[in-house]
């Protein structure tokens, strides 16, 4: 399939397993596991993940798999962790709702832009 050059929103499990090179049942047990990674669902209850949500199961990957922590010492790490230690954002955290930010904003406005512009190109070739 030709990549068309944008960035996906939202990925499905499978399409994450194949990412990450972990198996799905090893992405639902860490989400059971740590707190910091719980993928929102679709209407249909599946599990839909962000870029954001794969960079921290990459993170925990390499804590457990490259470090070799212990499942109990890679959450002493994840509580300190901040997003810019390894990927240059903010993780979000389920729990609480994440505040608006101007940032955040931005970014989403620039997204929004993105895939205007690509449905619009899509359309034209389609045309």
């Amino acid at each position: 399939m030709k990549s068309l050059g944008i960035k996906k929103l939202y990925y499905s499990i499978s399409e994450v397993s194949k990412i990450t090179d972990l198996e799905q049942y090893v992405l639902r047990y860490w989400e059971s596991e740590f707190e910091q990674l719980k993928p929102a669902k679709n209407r249909a209850g599946n599990r839909i993940y962000t870029n954001r949500d794969i960079k921290l199961i990459l993170y925990i990957k390499k804590l457990l798999r490259d470090e070799r922590y212990t499942i109990e010492g890679a959450k002493q790490v994840l509580k300190s962790y901040t997003p810019d230690d390894e990927t240059g954002e903010q993780l979000l955290l389920i729990d609480s709702p994440k505040p608006r930010t101007k940032i955040a904003d931005e970014q989403l406005r620039t997204d929004v832009v993105e895939v205007k512009k690509f449905l619009q190109d899509l359309l034209q070739k389609l045309n």
